[in-house]
């Protein structure tokens, strides 16, 4: 039976485009119409790039479908169309890049009155995403004769494909010298001053939270194209006014200042409770607040000494502590709080270190006002209670743990060790008594605890079925350890002497290697032990440690050694009894073996090991070792 194979075979797509009339729905039911166009299927590119059939495609990806069709398939065309006009295949995309009126015709989409709808902006972003990279010099020249279109796009920063498509005009460009007029371009429409302006409280929550992240990301893509692009000698000018005063001052003028809607005002406070794993949870953190806490961290790893005078004054840290021992779940405030305190204490030493004259105080807030050393002590010591009454350990103490260790290693070493002690010697009594006892007891076993050993050799074992049985070498390894060092030191002094080589010889010629590899034989591994000295003591002590299991066998006998064996004895230890009628038989039958089954069916071998025998004044026969016959 052989199998038929038909390579002509054509698809039913080219069946389809071969027949008059076919239209482009007809096509798009089609399952692989996007695997035949990315397949270069030159009768179906042809078809797709005809006008109608491309303005056919840009209406369904920037026109709202028909509000009666089924949800399910009501996006299925437009979604299809996307596909296929960012397939990146140069025919589309020369004829999309190409045309005017097709860029027309998707920047309409703009036009529209807010709020797009958000699949159909992700279908033109991406649709002109793909342009800006294919096509870069005709839709860059297109979209810069639009005075409007920064406007246009800002009015739609609520939707999150606008700062998608900004991210790309900023990103996706290229050589660098016309992505370096695009960022002219863009820093020429004010692009970063109306970013800014869209993150004043009055705005509401999705256009400042687009906004504010579109410029975190414009700083994340401009600093990583600066260090990527070594040849750019001009600075980024979008980085540039990112990080003005003038735009630092507005930015916190925008955050801070005006009317507090209710929406601004929710991200501080005035949640609802949630249900977490842990419990329900009264007032949430919040995303506010753990953002200022990270840029407060961001702000103090700057190691500025006037801003860690100014957030001192400003009784910053105790709040932030309140509210690291307040959510003790939220790990994400832990650590921020964890990085404050560490670049407290870490900028004290190193502002004692290159100024020792000058007198800095910026861990005193911390110790006198914070009260950190008792907030420490307190939170450890509710802790150990919720344990021990069978409670579940907080989620904190792991961010505490690190900060007490912070605490002290900043106490013993460098200049601020006289500032820092000085604090702890001007708190009470009875704090500084606590405080040493957990330094010194607590916070070490909890240091140990969490130390963990790569690799040790201590506590291993077999779980094999011999773990019971009794090792034969001594429990105490001192005197094995004694020996195996004497020697390795023997060994070594000689080994390095007579078996390495040096430069001048390895470089000379090849010869002079092979010298050193035949000393080897001069090597004297002989151990240098007389009879008076410790190191024979030492040896001998190891030997009798490891044969001394077999001196307690001395006094038994060896079952294996050859002895002499009286048969006389024997026949006469079974001449009585039912020894006798078993050795009687027909003749030409072979008497049985003594000591077998066969010959103890009576008397009183019947209770005995089959194996041997046991008759007086004859010695023990194993069991795998035959007597002769009887005759």
């Amino acid at each position: 039976m052989f199998w038929k194979f038909d390579l002509n075979n054509t698809s039913h797509i080219d069946q389809l485009l071969d027949r008059e009339g076919v239209t482009l729905r007809e096509l798009m039911e089609e399952e692989d119409v996007l695997q035949e166009c990315k397949a270069q299927n030159r009768k179906l590119l042809l078809f797709l790039s005809k006008d109608h059939c491309m303005q056919e495609l840009v209406t369904l990806i920037t026109e709202e479908p028909p509000a009666d069709l089924e949800e399910k398939t009501r996006f299925k065309f437009p979604n299809i169309a996307c596909e296929l006009l960012t397939s990146d295949v140069a025919l589309i995309n020369d004829k999309l890049g190409g045309d005017e009126s097709l860029l027309e015709k998707l920047y309409h989409f703009l036009e529209q009155e807010p709020p797009l709808n958000p699949l159909l902006a992700s279908f033109f972003s991406k649709t002109i995403g793909n342009l800006i990279a294919r096509k870069t010099d005709q839709v860059i020249s297109f979209l810069r004769k639009k005075h409007n279109f920064i406007s246009l796009v800002l009015n739609h920063i609520d939707a999150s494909a606008m700062m998608d498509l900004l991210l790309r005009l900023i990103s996706c460009v290229e050589p660098a010298l016309l992505r370096m007029e695009v960022l002219n371009w863009l820093n020429e429409e004010r692009l970063i001053q109306r970013l800014t302006e869209l993150m004043h409280t009055g705005r509401d929550e999705e256009r400042q939270s687009n906004a504010s992240q579109t410029l975190c990301d414009i700083i994340r893509l401009s600093r990583d194209q600066a260090n990527q692009l070594s040849e750019v000698t001009e600075p980024d000018p979008l980085l540039a006014v990112l990080e003005s005063q003038e735009n630092v001052a507005e930015l916190l003028k925008n955050m801070f200042e005006g009317e507090r809607t209710e929406a601004s005002v929710s991200l501080l406070a005035a949640q609802s409770a949630i249900l977490t794993t842990v419990g329900v949870l009264e007032q949430p953190l919040g995303s506010a607040r753990l953002h200022v806490a990270r840029l407060v961290a961001s702000l103090l790893q700057t190691c500025d000494l006037s801003i860690c005078q100014e957030i001192c004054r400003l009784n910053t840290m105790d709040l932030l502590l309140d509210l690291f021992f307040k959510y003790t779940w939220n790990n994400f405030l832990h650590l921020q709080v964890e990085l404050c305190v560490a670049s407290i204490l870490n900028h004290s030493a190193h502002a004692d270190l290159q100024n020792p004259g000058l007198q800095n105080h910026e861990e005193r807030p911390l110790f006198q006002h914070c009260r950190l050393v008792q907030r420490i002590l307190g939170a450890w010591e509710e802790n150990d209670k919720i344990q021990a009454e069978g409670g579940r350990r907080r989620g904190n103490m792991g961010h505490l743990t690190r900060i007490a260790n912070t605490v002290v290693q900043n106490l013993e070493k460098g200049l601020a060790h006289s500032q820092i002690s000085d604090l702890i010697k001007e708190l009470p009594e009875d704090c500084r008594g606590r405080w040493e006892s957990f330094v010194g007891e607590t916070l070490r076993e909890t240091n140990r605890r969490n130390t963990v050993d790569l690799v040790s050799t201590h506590n291993l074992h077999s779980s094999s079925e011999d773990d019971d049985m009794e090792s034969p070498f001594p429990n105490d390894l001192s005197i094995q350890q004694a020996f195996s060092d004497y020697q390795i030191q023997q060994m070594t002094a000689n080994f390095v002497d007579q078996f390495g080589f040096n430069d001048e010889e390895f470089s000379e010629h090849d010869e002079n290697i092979n010298a050193a590899f035949d000393r080897i034989a001069e090597i004297n591994f002989n151990i240098d032990a007389d009879d008076h000295s410790a190191n024979a003591a030492a040896f001998e002590a190891c030997c009798k440690e490891r044969i001394q299991q077999f001196d307690d066998c001395e006094e038994e006998e060896d079952i294996w050694d050859e002895k002499e064996i009286n048969y006389a004895t024997q026949i006469k230890a079974r001449s009585s009894g039912s020894a006798t009628g078993a050795c009687e038989g027909s003749p030409g039958q072979k008497a049985p073996l003594v000591g077998s089954d066969s010959s103890s069916s009576g008397g009183s071998d019947s209770e005995e090991d089959p194996g041997e025998n046991k008759t007086e004044g004859s010695p023990k026969t194993p069991a795998n070792q035959t007597t002769a016959p009887m005759r």
